[in-house]
């Protein structure tokens, strides 16, 4: 039952069609949501698409590279063209490079840092523009436990991650008294189709499962579920916040 948390009929925009955007892009869908989902990968949205529309929900694929201002802002107006005026954004999009930081050059800094979090400051910046003409809106940013955590390996990732934080804390503050909440999540460990040919060498899932106190890893949905009720009215008192969703990772 989706009716308490009062989103049926209302717009929502997820950029990344991948494993946590697409579960939370399906999770919205269901809770009754016009929803708009963002992604470079046609096919990807397509099957998004059919997926929802197997359980009864619908989305509209955008395919679009959200690799410039320009390109971001136009996709938020076609995301209003298709879906109606956003009550609901998640920025849902990340890449890792997993190399020590002596092995990393100028460009894979640049491309991470694009990607990571400069999207979510031109597409927020944008949304959130039109949510404070509304008066209303939420917003969810994917984080990461690399946020806090000093993961060997994660360097560029970890501080777009802690970017991240950063950027909705001081968004939530400028935009609360507009009715607008803005919060982040923060996977710990998820295995998701993009993470699985990496966990499944080496050793990588026993190594990851013996380092997070409810040892298992998390699936998408877990998240999803978590987003959905950030991006609901239940959580209109919520704000500034990141919600470590990580089986206790980030205890230990």
């Amino acid at each position: 039952m989706t009716g308490w948390l009062d989103l049926e009929g209302k717009g929502a925009l997820v950029v990344g069609a991948g494993g946590l955007g697409g579960a939370t892009a399906l999770s919205l869908a269901a809770a009754g949501m016009r929803t708009a989902v963002v992604d470079r990968d046609a096919s990807t949205l397509d099957a998004l698409a059919a997926k929802a529309t197997e359980a009864g929900g619908r989305i509209v694929p955008l395919t679009a590279d959200i690799s410039t201002p320009e390109a971001c802002r136009a996709v938020v107006a076609d995301a209003v063209a298709a879906v109606g005026e956003p009550r609901a954004f998640v920025h849902a999009v990340g890449r890792n490079d997993r190399r020590p930081v002596l092995e990393l050059g100028d460009a894979d800094w640049e491309s991470i840092l694009t990607l990571n979090l400069s999207t979510a400051w031109w597409l927020g910046q944008e949304v959130g523009r039109r949510m404070v003409e509304q008066g209303a809106g939420r917003m969810v940013f994917v984080s990461s436990v690399s946020a806090l955590l000093a993961h060997a390996h994660h360097a560029p990732y970890a501080a777009t991650k802690g970017g991240i934080n950063q950027l909705m804390r001081v968004m939530a503050r400028e935009w609360a008294p507009h009715g607008i909440t803005v919060n982040a999540v923060g996977p710990g460990y998820i295995e998701t189709d993009l993470t699985r040919a990496y966990l499944d060498r080496d050793g990588h899932r026993e190594q990851l499962e013996s380092l997070v106190p409810a040892r298992r890893l998390g699936v998408p949905e877990e998240i999803a579920d978590a987003v959905t009720f950030l991006l609901s009215e239940r959580a209109r008192f919520i704000t500034g916040q990141c919600l470590y969703i990580d089986g206790g990772r980030t205890l230990v």
